[in-house]
């Protein structure tokens, strides 16, 4: 690739960005967007539309990017959760870093690579990207030794930079741990795999172990139950419960007693039938009746449990130790905090989950190879001779120096991340089925797959172009891998940057832009005519998809910054914007449902190892290509000390992220009874992990509580008035507020 055709790609991504960016400071000040915008303010405060009009909301303005500056950590880890702050940290790393690498390699190793031949060169413009690599170097020449020393100060101002990070990270991991006293998490486990006994249920044969092996610090117990078709609609319609009437309820439809059982028409199965009533004065109590819809039966339970613990330490003790003398029974593991249980795999026999992982894995190596061919047709885009061969008829076409240009350019980069836009849905369900218990913990497992299929096929798979056959062949010698990487890499450096910018750049301004959801709002509300603005709208933060977007930009940036040091600056602009841009959409777009504690961290660190390993393992088969064996042999200390570097960061902070320490747990019990705050925390856990927002008794609660919400306000309309007045005063307050932050 010539510059010519990768200013053309930088030109059009820098144009879109533009584009996108102001249309963004305009769309984000219209009322109608206000919940794809402000989609967390509006899930913390009540809202009234106001679609005054004012010139200001149609003029491009920058002030969510000096709003988005000036946030505090304290903001962000306040709002977004301490994985909030620590994907901020992520950037902010990557920064640091970068700006280091800039600094030494535009400085001091691209002048070597642009001069490393005795050659004349072109009017820059029409330079191939060759010339600034390090294949432009020649075999044997003492200006390697600078290629050296830049690895060098690279790979140890990371190392000192991750290491003060990660000491930091995991100080504040303690203090999260610390303040969230009333998390009621540390206290529960989860049981799963509970034996089978025919002569008592699963909650008795539960009761009855615990009682026995744990009397003094078993407080109590909830089942998890499974739940049937009409089950699943009463939670749904839960949440609609407190818009209807309670008469009006009462007179549409209730269950018979005893329903009677009458085939369905549609598949053959039985139903219950229901009864239309009339409005007439019937009682709440006489007209609805959830026998019917009782979830917490014999039959309905599952061998799984949530116990809970009179302290911390307790359940700790509990899920470190074998509760029988078979593994596979009486499985306890520490829950996860209410908000984050995914109560849909916990009913997944332990059993099955073995069998699951492996079939998910291997689900996911096929497709991870199936994708090859999207990634083997993009490569081929690059090269216009071997494009003009396949397609005989776009010859004439390809012969325009903008359309190559826009073809080897543009194109090839484009396609790719369309192509990947498919990977996270796929991978989310692979990790649901693979039966985690948390949704943290099936994001996490999202991102982990979508990071190993990122690096291997937009990493690997293109650096090592060419047919499958000659992309597999490479690995038939496992010596002769560092020799293909260090060939592949230089000549590969163009796709990269371009690829930087269109994923990196364009994709940042898509992000915030919000495509799909300003799509679907546009829809719901001019077409559906659908104003009101539900829950349903609303996001959390996709760390599955971001945290590897980041990753896999550090591994190009770590992996060409030597070898095609022209890289570096693109993706230090990346970074920074990517900084602002995530940081407005912690602040006003995504909600916080549950609490990761900052478990990416972990991740972020091990894959910043890998990539600091493989760019010295590369950067010796370049030395040793280009005949350079005294600075071959300076690398091997230095992988030494970035492998040993990282088992001491392994030791040190990584258990913090696995385990809560005993001493912590114990210091916070102890105040929890010196303070009385105890006896709360008992009254929380009876209903904490509550299975299923409705039953009977709730249902009926709710209804009456409407009832009588209706009788008060007819009895008493003064008080009644007043109330209204105090909640339009707030909404008034909120459109304010909102008004402002535009």
């Amino acid at each position: 690739m010539d510059i010519a055709a990768f200013l053309t790609s930088a030109g059009i991504n820098v144009g879109i960005c533009v584009v996108l960016l102001c249309l963004y400071s305009v769309l984000r000040k219209q009322p109608s967007n206000r919940v794809v915008y402000f989609g967390r303010r509006l899930a913390s405060v009540r809202e009234r539309s106001s679609d005054f009009f004012s010139i200001e909301r149609f003029v491009p303005s920058p002030s969510w990017i000096v709003k988005a500056w000036e946030a505090t950590e304290e903001e962000i880890l306040s709002i977004g959760g301490l994985d909030g702050l620590v994907f901020q940290r992520m950037l902010i790393f990557s920064i640091r870093v970068f700006s280091i690498a800039a600094i030494i390699c535009l400085l001091l190793v691209l002048p070597m690579n642009y001069y490393g031949k005795d050659m004349e060169h072109k009017w820059i413009p029409s330079e191939s990207l060759h010339v600034f690599t390090i294949g432009n170097v020649k075999e044997g020449s003492r200006w390697l030794w600078a290629h050296c020393l830049a690895l060098y100060i690279i790979s140890f101002a990371a190392c000192f930079l991750l290491y003060f990070e990660y000491k930091s990270i995991t100080e504040m991991r303690l203090a999260h741990i610390t303040k969230s006293s009333l998390n009621l998490g540390p206290f529960t486990i989860l049981v799963r795999s509970v034996p089978w006994c025919p002569e008592e249920s699963f909650n008795d044969t539960v009761k009855k172990f615990f009682t026995n092996y744990y009397p003094s610090s078993y407080l109590s117990h909830q089942m998890v139950y499974r739940r049937s078709i009409i089950q699943k609609l009463m939670v749904r319609l839960f949440p609609f419960i407190n818009k209807l009437d309670a008469e009006k309820m009462c007179s549409l439809i209730v269950p018979v007693d005893r329903p009677s059982l009458r085939p369905c028409c549609l598949c053959g199965r039985t139903t219950a039938s229901f009864k239309i009533l009339a409005s007439e004065a019937e009682t709440v109590k006489d007209c609805i009746s959830f026998a019917d819809f009782d979830v917490a039966t014999r039959e309905n339970e599952c061998a799984a449990a949530f116990v809970f613990f009179k302290t911390r330490f307790s359940a700790v003790v509990a899920t470190q130790m074998l509760q029988s003398l078979n593994p596979m029974l009486w499985v306890t593991e520490l829950a996860p905090e209410p908000r984050d249980v995914l109560w849909s795999n916990i009913s997944i026999p332990y059993k099955q989950l073995w069998l699951r992982k492996i079939g998910t894995l291997l689900a996911s190596i096929v497709f991870m190879f199936v994708f090859l061919i999207p990634v083997t047709f993009v490569q081929g885009l690059t090269q216009l001779d071997k494009l003009s061969k396949m397609f005989p008829f776009l010859r004439g076409i390809l012969k325009k120096k903008l359309m190559s240009r826009v073809v080897t350019g543009y194109l090839p980069s484009v396609i790719l991340m369309l192509f990947l836009y498919s990977v996270p849905p796929v991978m989310m369900v692979f990790s649901s089925v693979e039966g985690p218990f948390s949704r943290s913990g099936r994001k996490k497992s999202a991102a982990v797959k979508i990071l190993y299929f990122t690096i291997w096929n937009v990493f690997f798979v293109n650096i090592l172009s060419g047919s499958v056959i000659n992309q597999l062949a490479v690995f038939t010698s496992v010596k002769e891998i560092p020799m293909q990487l260090a060939k592949a890499i230089p000549t590969q450096a163009g796709f990269f940057m371009t690829y930087a910018l269109t994923s990196g750049w364009a994709g940042l301004a898509c992000e915030v832009m919000q495509l799909f959801p300003l799509c679907w709002n546009m829809f719901k509300k001019f077409i559906l005519r659908n104003n009101e603005d539900s829950s349903d709208d609303l996001m959390t933060f996709p760390y599955h998809t971001e945290v590897p977007r980041v990753l896999l930009f550090g591994l190009i940036g770590f992996t060409c910054s030597v070898m095609a040091p022209l890289i570096i600056p693109i993706l230090l602009v990346y970074f920074v914007l990517a900084y602002l841009v995530y940081r407005n959409q912690i602040l006003n777009v995504y909600i916080l449902e549950y609490e990761g504690g900052g478990h990416f961290w972990p991740i972020f660190h091990n894959t910043t190892i890998f990539s600091l390993v493989l760019t010295q393992i590369i950067a010796l088969g370049v030395f040793g290509i280009k005949e350079s064996p005294i600075a071959a042999g300076f690398i091997f200390p230095l992988v030494f000390f970035t492998l040993l570097f990282n088992e001491y960061c392994r030791q040190r902070f990584y258990p913090i992220f696995v385990k809560d320490p005993i001493q912590i747990l114990i210091e916070m019990d102890r105040d929890d009874e010196q303070s009385g705050r105890i006896e709360e925390i008992y009254t929380k856990l009876r209903s904490a992990y509550c299975q299923f927002p409705i039953t009977a008794h709730h249902f009926c609660e709710s209804v009456l509580s409407s009832e009588t919400h209706q009788l008060k306000s007819a009895k008493d309309p003064e008080e009644a008035t007043s109330e209204r007045e105090r909640s339009e005063g707030s909404e008034t307050w909120a459109v304010v507020n909102f008004e402002k932050e535009s």
